[in-house]
Parts: structure tokens; C-alpha cells; sequence
């Protein structure tokens, strides 16, 4: 389970990641704001740990931008700043829950926890969808125009990855260390037959058509109008 940490102290970031690594849990981590939310919004974890007084953006902008993007990781707001004020300020920025420093750590697992396990089971029922395609995460069912479309795991996964940045370009890297996690010849074509199986099976007999080529960029899914 991967985990991000936006935290600009180092010795406070050193002793959380080393804690949560002995927990078995993967961090990744940032120690500002602008760097951070880069990592948030290009990335997937399971959960972002983030403070709220950063360098170059504060933890609250970060918060709002990983939203707006329309990204569902669970936020876990961890920063010294503990009035009603301030908490009442980070929830409804985005966050999903809020620890005050200091703290037990045992506090901040149990937090963890919970919030990896939310997330988990709102992914369960959780029902990605463009235009008239529905994607069904549980179920590992797709639908386009109420008609069932039969996919392989591989262009499932991609699906899911695309609906999952649905009217956000992703180059053909994000799709290879997210869908495939792995690395391999980025001047190989396995990402273009995927992206063409997919559009033989949800857009060839259907109007609009959703997923869309950006020349030298990468790939969007999204309706477009078509004239």
C-alpha cells in the first residue's frame, strides 16, 4: 500500500515514513507543497499524508488542487495547527480527516487505517462513468449505451485508469507505471494496440466517441461534440 507524504520537516517526515515502513506500507515522499501536489495528481496511493504549512504552497491549496482533479485518495491533514478553525478550514478544503501535532503514532496508524479501509469499500460500489459509458469497479463489468462490452483484465485496468483521469491527459509513461507498473521501451507500441483494442470495442459503433488522441501528449477520455 503506497503512501504519500507531504511534509517539509525532515525530521518529522524521516520518523513517519520509517514508522509506517516497519508497518509494511510503501511512502513516497515531498517536502513542499508544489512538488507534492504534482506527485498527488500524477500518481496513485491509497492514502496522502499532508501538512498544512509547506513552502511554495500550503496544505490547504495542495487539498484543493488534488480535488478539483477530481482524485478520491483518502487526505489525512497532520500539521500543529489544532483550532476548530483550522480543522473546520482543512476538511472542507478536501481532506477526510484531521491529527494534530504532536501525536501518538499508534493514533496515526489507527487513523491510517480506517481511512485506507473507507476507501476500500466506497471502491467496492463505486461506478466510474462517461457520457453513457459505466464502468463497474466491483463487478468488473462495462457498459456503453446499456449494452455490455466484454473486455480482457489488461484493457480493463486501462479503462479503469482512464476513467479514473476521465478529461485529463495521461502520456504513454503514466499509463505504462500505472496500468502495467512496470517500466519497458517507451518507444514501444503496446500502449497504441491497447488504446486500439479499447476504441474497437466502446467507440467504434458508438457516437461520441470518448477516447481521444493529443498528438505528442498522450491520451483523454472524454465527450467531446462532435460537429
Amino acid at each position: 500500500m503506497k503512501i504519500l507524504l507531504i511534509e517539509d520537516e525532515p525530521k518529522v517526515s524521516a520518523f513517519i515514513k520509517k514508522g509506517l515502513e516497519e508497518q509494511i506500507y510503501e511512502v513516497e515522499q515531498a517536502y513542499d507543497g508544489f512538488y507534492g501536489a504534482k506527485l498527488a495528481t500524477e500518481n496513485e496511493y491509497a492514502l496522502v499524508i499532508l501538512d498544512v504549512i509547506l513552502p511554495r504552497m500550503n496544505g490547504v491549496e495542495v487539498c484543493k488542487l488534488i480535488r478539483q482533479q477530481n482524485i478520491a485518495v483518502p487526505i489525512l491533514m497532520l500539521t500543529a495547527l489544532g483550532s476548530t478553525d483550522d480543522k473546520i478550514l482543512g476538511l472542507d478544503s478536501g481532506a477526510d480527516d484531521y491529527l494534530v501535532k504532536p501525536f501518538e503514532f499508534q493514533e496515526l496508524l489507527a487513523r491510517i487505517r480506517a481511512l485506507t479501509r473507507r476507501a476500500q469499500e466506497s471502491v467496492g460500489t463505486e461506478v466510474l462513468k462517461v457520457a453513457d459509458l459505466e464502468l463497474d469497479v466491483q463487478k468488473k463489468t462495462v457498459y456503453r449505451k446499456g449494452m455490455p462490452i466484454s473486455l480482457t483484465a489488461r484493457e480493463f485496468a486501462l479503462l479503469h485508469y482512464l476513467l479514473r483521469n476521465k478529461e485529463r491527459v495521461v502520456s504513454r509513461v503514466d499509463i505504462i507505471e500505472q496500468v502495467w507498473e512496470t517500466s519497458f521501451d517507451t518507444g514501444s507500441n503496446v500502449i497504441d494496440v491497447y488504446i486500439n483494442f479499447l476504441r474497437k470495442k466502446i467507440d467504434k459503433d458508438f457516437s461520441p466517441k470518448l477516447i481521444h488522441t493529443l498528438v505528442g501528449m498522450g491520451y483523454v477520455l472524454k465527450e467531446m461534440d462532435e460537429k
